[in-house]
């Protein structure tokens, strides 16, 4: 009998792709990834970050695609290996997707340590144009915006006041507190990390409605713009 004949390098090379296509096509967290990496690269490149803040990216990037492949090979492998339910294949499982949390969160890190400066100079100009208004419209943009929510539902005729229809209420309302502080802020130090972390919340609140099945995601992403941009027009058309 014949051994198998090793794979050309040629052949290795085009079944290394074959593992990405793949990952590509059947893994939505893959996609995610692939399309926060380009939009990186992309600001990068436009921001002229230097050599070696580009290094950086590129290996945050590398870090979370690899990591994200190896929880997927680990979770055929185990899928494969078990028919029933393993609390040691669970727990394997686990500790993969940990692996890649642990790799997105220093990615995020470092992402933000090359764009923060930039993006917080940027965005401390345009800010400052807008008007200095009281903390006071903080709370008329957040009922303006619950009102508009009330009474879009009550339009469309889907969903409750606080459960699901459209817009998300919640997502609403998050958002528009995310715009809220970051135009109240005078401090332009702590502004950009500030508005950062409260963007992040509304983000998260955001998600939890969807991954809860009580909204779609373009019912979160309309509530999202109605709160942000019902508060922008309150701050910048009150005297």
């Amino acid at each position: 009998m014949n051994a198998r004949r090793p794979p050309s390098i040629l052949e290795s090379f085009n079944y290394a792709f074959e593992g990405i296509i793949h990952v590509l096509r059947t893994q939505r967290n893959m996609r995610i990834h692939f399309a926060v990496a380009v939009l990186v690269l992309v600001a990068a490149l436009a921001s002229g970050v230097d050599r070696l803040e580009l290094i950086a990216l590129l290996l945050a990037i590398a870090f979370v695609l690899i990591a994200e492949m190896v929880n997927t090979a680990i979770e055929g492998a185990i899928d494969v290996a078990t028919t029933s339910f393993d609390p040691m294949a669970k727990l394997a499982k686990d500790i993969a997707a940990g692996a890649v949390l642990i790799a997105s969160a220093v990615a995020v890190a470092i992402g933000y340590l090359v764009f923060s400066g930039q993006v917080a100079e940027r965005s401390s100009r345009l800010l400052d144009r807008l008007s200095d208004v009281p903390a006071r419209l903080t709370l008329i943009a957040l009922l303006l915006t619950i009102v508009l929510v009330i009474a879009t539902k009550a339009l469309t005729g889907r969903g409750a006041p606080l459960r699901g229809g459209l817009p998300s209420g919640h997502s609403a309302v998050a958002f528009a507190g995310w715009m809220a502080a970051t135009l109240i802020l005078d401090d332009t130090d702590h502004r950009f990390l500030i508005s950062s972390l409260t963007f992040i919340m509304a983000l998260l609140v955001a998600q939890t409605r969807v991954e809860s099945g009580v909204h779609s995601s373009m019912e979160v992403v309309y509530g999202g713009l109605l709160g942000a941009l019902v508060t922008l027009a309150v701050f910048q058309l009150t005297p």
